[in-house]
């Protein structure tokens, strides 16, 4: 019993460990990414003993920055409300990576052990019961700070989300319904096999509408460009107008967080997992012709270091349509959330039912 609870805590703190730097590293990485396509240099000035190292020292320096800036609450505000708002966001959005699978089952001092948090038989439902739950901080947020515009912001954040959230759930019914379960890990299992005997059975190419809609809902649910409704970047307002210091960075680090959980769920849902194309247990397996035996680490870690190629991609993937993409009017993004996207989502689900009926 101690030693699961011991598992269970290492595991706990590893995947913790491992979302907190990444999303750290994103934070270099969009500056970085929006240098390069505007034809700038980006963030370079933080050094360490004079080493820049093309400014991989700039989230450190911004952490600092944020840690040592004055922490205030407007003279008005709902203190304890105001003090717990980015707790509830960023709470909310990094529990969800217990339930995502980084690979698979590895023996270690006799014990067979997940790469997995929390295997959750409704795993999916929690994600999404989370994601929901977010909503709480930036009304939380905007309310609580007793200023007119930021709660204005919070409304209009709580309306986008809310919207989106309906998106997003029908999204992942037809994947529900090729994959009979709600347990992550199962359906990364299930997208281990063959399609005509050479494709990889990913949800991407059995559910290409479902993977459309889940991505584009995903992007707005992370309140980012083209989506970002719940602030005015050129007006400097939105829902944590009233917020600074490391409440401030609170927010904008669940902002990244987000990045990183839709990337998680792309990637399992859709993309495979910890799965790679043709690798099996004992090696790989050429559809072609050919095998190649590999030794039980080895195939372990190439499917997690493909498993964070994947999330990396889809990372990269989201900051890139950031700069890319400008940004929407607020009806024109309601009206996307309901008259396009939900539509689709609702369509995929009538077009995948018919497809296993008459299967």
């Amino acid at each position: 019993m101690l030693a699961d609870a011991l598992i269970v805590l290492v595991k706990t703190v590893l995947a913790m460990t491992w979302t907190l730097l990444l999303a750290l590293f994103l934070t270099w990485v969009e500056r970085k990414q929006s240098a390069v396509m505007q034809d700038r240099i980006g963030a370079n000035r933080a050094s360490v003993l004079g080493l820049r190292l093309f400014g991989l020292f700039q989230p450190f320096a911004d952490a600092i920055k944020m840690f040592f800036k004055e922490d205030f609450s407007p003279t008005f505000a709902k203190r304890p409300l105001h003090a717990l708002a980015p707790a509830v966001s960023f709470f909310c959005v990094a529990v969800t990576v217990v339930a995502v699978p980084f690979g698979d089952t590895v023996r270690l001092f006799g014990r067979d052990i997940a790469l997995q948090v929390a295997d959750l038989d409704a795993a999916l439902i929690f994600v999404l019961a989370m994601l929901g739950l977010g909503v709480y901080g930036i009304l939380l947020g905007g309310w609580a700070s007793s200023n007119r515009f930021a709660l204005i912001g919070s409304l209009r954040g709580a309306a986008q989300l809310i919207s989106y959230e309906v998106a997003l759930g029908l999204s992942l019914v037809g994947l529900v319904l090729v994959f009979p379960s709600l347990r992550l890990s199962a359906i990364v299992a299930h997208q281990g096999g063959l399609l005509f005997g050479f494709l990889p059975k990913w949800g991407v190419f059995l559910q290409p509408l479902g993977f459309a809609v889940f991505f584009l809902a995903g992007l707005a649910e992370t309140k980012r460009v083209p989506f970002d409704m719940p602030e005015g970047e050129s007006e400097i307002i939105g829902f944590y107008t009233e917020y600074g210091g490391l409440k401030f960075g609170l927010f904008m680090f669940t902002d990244f967080l987000e990045v990183i959980v839709l990337a998680l769920l792309a990637t399992t849902l859709f993309f495979g997992g910890w799965q790679v194309p043709w690798l099996g247990d004992g090696g790989f397996d050429v559809p072609w012709g050919g095998t190649w035996d590999l030794a039980p680490w080895a195939v372990t870690a190439l499917r997690v270091l493909a498993f964070n190629l994947k999330v990396l991609f889809f990372c990269w993937l989201q900051i890139l349509v950031r700069w890319t993409y400008p940004r929407l009017r607020y009806d024109q993004v309601m009206d996307f959330g309901w008259k396009v996207l939900v539509p689709l989502g609702v369509l995929n689900i009538l077009a995948t039912a018919l497809v296993l009926a008459v299967r």
